[in-house]
């Protein structure tokens, strides 16, 4: 799957990844590395997001707005920032607020965990709405 996330600005692998149930659009800057564990099943990315190196993102995750009931053109989000070595475990939702919202180095996000606003680098993240729990 990861081999048709780079080759995805070609229609049939955008075809084949939603066909899976993964929405990477073309836009979403992604580093070296990215690991989807169970073929990221029900995943979907926002247009406006970066993901660092060694990234890895596991089923039902959500990278977007908080803000989807306003115009995409009236939202405040300006992006949203995945660092390097981040772990986004399954279920787990980061949801852009205004300006960019920023998943630093190291974080972990844990399961179904909904996440609205920047992280700390090797922190823990958890619950709804989540929390800092502790430290990687």
């Amino acid at each position: 799957m990861e081999r048709l996330v780079s080759l995805r600005r070609w229609r049939i692998a955008r075809e084949i990844m939603l066909a899976y149930g993964l929405d990477v659009p073309r836009q979403v800057d992604i580093g070296e590395g990215l690991v989807l564990q169970h073929r990221g099943m029900g995943t979907v990315i926002h247009p406006e997001t970066i993901i660092g190196d060694r990234v890895t993102i596991y089923h039902q995750v959500t990278i977007g707005r908080g803000d989807a009931h306003v115009p995409r053109a009236e939202s405040p989000m300006v992006r949203i920032e995945i660092g390097d070595d981040v772990i986004l475990y399954p279920g787990a939702r980061i949801l852009g607020g205004p300006g960019v919202t920023r998943i630093e180095n190291g974080t972990i996000v844990a399961a179904n965990a909904v996440v609205t606003r920047s992280t700390g680098a090797n922190e823990v993240w958890a619950g709804t709405p989540a929390r800092a729990i502790g430290n990687r």
